[in-house]
């Protein structure tokens, strides 16, 4: 079993930067390949990073692509989301992610947080 809990969301202005963490419960944390995914209101859910399992491999959706960076620290049961350049657009819940089979989309995660608000505001 992991228990994810991310922090870090808050408000925002248009090109600013917030850096969320998501802290990971169990000891084979570092065997999952991790993910953050946001949902809009009104909106499905969409991928926006992953890294897999020793942090050598890297994956972003094109529209945060070059604004976003992904990192994890095994060490501290943790992944982090670096956020620059916000835009409004970028307005949703945060969820961090855990999947043990390695892929990145949302249905090979087995394991979800609850979840940070993040607020872009023009």
């Amino acid at each position: 079993q992991v228990q994810l809990v991310e922090s870090g969301g808050g408000l925002v202005q248009t090109g600013g930067s917030l850096h969320l963490s998501c802290a990971a419960s169990g000891r084979i944390f570092s065997s999952y390949t991790m993910g953050w995914f946001r949902q809009a209101p009104g909106k499905e859910r969409e991928f926006v990073a992953g890294i897999n399992w020793s942090g050598g491999n890297t994956y972003y959706a094109v529209s945060v692509k070059g604004r976003f960076t992904i990192s994890r620290d095994n060490a501290k049961n943790t992944v982090y989301l670096q956020m620059n350049s916000l835009k409004p657009e970028d307005t949703a819940v945060y969820y961090c992610a855990a999947s043990s089979v390695g892929g990145t989309s949302q249905y090979h995660m087995n394991y979800w947080g609850k979840g940070t608000l993040v607020t872009v505001s023009s």
